[in-house]
């Protein structure tokens, strides 16, 4: 038996191929949007891809089932529950795939989604007994899925459904069985998912947290209670992989010169610099937004910019051009139109506005100073983090604006006025931070390290809403 993993680091997204090599044949199960790596993997192992399976319908990525299906002649399994709208072979607890001598055993597991289903594999000419476990979003190292990413209401039932299926089937296994997830650190689908990529059984038995709050109504309330923010841009993201994500194709480089871009702003298109941070202080385009090319783009983008907007790149290297457009697309951005060939030379050349400048990340102690100042330079302090984690502790006066309600919520601050964006570590606070920048804000500030640093510090904390 042939098994390899596939991870998508910021995300934390993590797909499988495995098959029979004796027999030829393998099954891609939740496949991210480039499909490349797995039609490759598989040639280089004389595999042919017959199967794509699906856990569920993901919340978090867009999916490259119908592009690998397209590409390969494979079909596409997902369970029966999915309701989907695409062409795929409904899958129903009990039903049992086999590849040569691998067998896939299919577990409705549902909680984190109605749908979500888990994978036991055995490998037959070995034993019928499972060694491994597909878990998708049931399961994690340190975790479990989720049960809110289909909606508030439906999360307590979902909760329910996820005790049962943790511990009515997934603990019946033997402790030896592998769990190789369908997430790993990064992502937004548990709370605090584990950096290792793979697990036992019985280790997440004797040592997931979740996995120790055994009463149910206690293990509904433990779930439904102090979750992260969702991932952006989630409600369509999971539309869109039930109506069948439209295949990308392969990816081609568009260079577009300022005849060519101009018209394209005029209609309403964003310019997103991916550029290096100090290259972007350096000289950039007023009101573009500015996220580097990294492996956080694909979690970022959806707090700054609508996903049916259309985009024009202005990009570090031209090279740079497949990893960034696969980077949104990701993450339901389909709209990249091209890059500008002539950078900002090209634009600076030409006369266009230019600008400098950028948001100025503060020390902890540099914010406590400038708070305290009375030189009208104090900042409003604005966090970004989830209500939960505000309440356990914030800087006195900030304003609780979480990341997901930014956008809809800038019209309480004044664009005048300096601005301090803070969330727990400095991650989603430069997010909040791009935002504001393209906004016309004319002052913001980010807190290094968030509140980690600030408690590090040892400086003054309100708890619980109270300043």
């Amino acid at each position: 038996m042939y098994v390899e993993q596939f991870f998508i680091d910021g995300l934390g997204c993590a797909s499988y191929l495995l098959g029979c090599e004796s027999k030829g044949v393998a099954a891609v199960v939740d496949p991210d949007r480039d499909v490349r790596k797995y039609l490759e993997t598989a040639q280089a192992h004389g595999l042919k891809i017959t199967h794509i399976i699906e856990t569920h319908l993901h919340a978090d990525h867009v999916s490259g089932n119908t592009e690998l299906a397209a590409r390969s002649g494979a079909q596409i399994y997902l369970h029966a529950a999915a309701n989907a709208a695409f062409e795929h072979q409904p899958l129903h607890d009990g039903d049992v795939i086999e590849l040569g001598g691998v067998k896939i055993l299919v577990q409705a597991t549902p909680g984190h989604t109605p749908e979500s289903i888990t994978l036991l594999v055995s490998d037959t000419t070995r034993a019928e007994e499972p060694w491994m476990a597909l878990t998708g979003d049931l399961l994690f190292v340190g975790d479990v899925g989720r049960p809110d990413l289909v909606g508030a209401d439906a999360a307590r039932s979902l909760a329910g459904d996820l005790y049962d299926s943790l511990f009515g089937k997934m603990l019946a296994q033997d402790d030896s069985l592998m769990i190789y997830p369908g997430h790993g650190a990064g992502s937004l689908c548990g709370r605090s998912i584990g950096s290792v990529r793979s697990t036992s059984l019985g280790f997440e038995r004797r040592h997931n947290p979740a996995l120790a709050v055994t009463e149910k109504e206690r293990f509904v309330e433990y779930m439904t209670s102090n979750l992260p923010e969702q991932p952006g841009n989630h409600t369509r993201i999971k539309a869109m992989n039930r109506r069948g994500p439209q295949p990308l194709g392969e990816i081609q480089p568009k260079a577009l010169d300022l005849r060519q871009a101009i018209p394209f702003f005029q209609q309403g298109a964003a310019l997103l610099d991916t550029r290096r941070k100090e290259d972007y202080i350096a000289l950039h385009v007023p009101g573009s937004v500015h996220l580097e090319a990294d492996d956080q783009l694909s979690n970022r983008i959806a707090f700054v910019l609508p996903p049916e907007q259309p985009v024009v790149l202005l990009l570090g290297e031209a090279v740079d051009y497949e990893r960034v457009v696969y980077s949104l697309a990701r993450v339901g951005f389909d709209q990249v139109v091209g890059y500008l060939s002539d950078g900002m030379p090209g634009w600076q050349a030409a006369g266009l506005p230019v600008t400098s400048g950028d948001i100025q990340n503060l020390a902890p102690t540099e914010l406590n100073e400038l708070m305290h100042s009375g030189n009208g330079a104090r900042p409003v302090v604005v966090d970004v983090r989830e209500p939960w984690e505000f309440a356990q502790g914030h800087i006195p006066g900030a304003l609780l604006m979480p990341l997901g309600q930014l956008a809809a919520r800038l019209g309480e601050l004044q664009a005048e006025a300096p601005v301090a964006v803070v969330c727990a570590s400095g991650n989603r606070s430069q997010s909040a931070a791009a935002l504001l920048g393209q906004k016309g804000f004319k002052k913001v500030y980010n807190l290094l390290d968030g509140m980690y640093g600030w408690q590090r510090a040892g400086l003054e904390i309100s708890r619980n809403g109270k300043d």
